[in-house]
């Protein structure tokens, strides 16, 4: 874990890391970016963070376009946003789908019964992406960041609004 390029922040590269993983956890729902080879292509999906295991798991489909894109292009990136906090975090990595039936079990929540009637369901398959680098945006919140936009603005200074750092994880 190194600093990869200029921050704007105080935290260690550890804590950066920790942070990065953190908010992906608690934001959950990310823009799962695919490349086509032609066009990014983003939708949205539930991660499984598993900093542990030092991956994210997806629950999906067996015939979304996304695998396809997947077995051809397995670079991705994973964007969550919570904007009414000023915290947003990307994560970068390679994926990979299989059809893991005891990782699909062992991950099953009972919202993905609004998807497939169950962990059986023989269309589920698991998107693995193995993270690379992850980048950080993480304010203190909405009140305290317009505050100093505010300040900023009258003063004529950079508004220093929160953390933004890069980290290979």
């Amino acid at each position: 874990m190194t600093k990869r390029r200029e921050q704007e922040t105080d935290l260690t590269p550890t804590e950066a890391t920790d942070r990065v993983w953190e908010l992906a956890k608690q934001i959950d729902i990310c823009m799962f970016v695919t490349w086509d080879g032609e066009y990014n292509r983003a939708r949205p999906l539930s991660a499984r963070v598993q900093r542990d295991e030092n991956a994210i798991y997806f629950l999906v489909n067996n015939d979304g376009a996304k695998n396809k894109q997947l077995s051809k292009y397995p670079k991705v990136t994973l964007a969550w946003s919570d904007s009414s906090h000023y915290k947003y975090v990307t994560i970068s990595g390679s994926a990979a789908v299989t059809n893991d039936r005891q990782k699909i079990t062992e991950l099953w929540e009972k919202t993905d019964g609004a998807w497939w009637e169950n962990a059986d369901d023989p269309e589920i398959r698991l998107i693995t992406v193995k993270p690379d680098e992850g980048e950080l945006w993480d304010s203190p919140g909405l009140v305290v960041a317009t505050a100093k936009m505010v300040f900023a603005a009258v003063t004529g200074a950079k508004p220093e609004v929160g953390d933004n750092a890069k980290v290979d994880l």
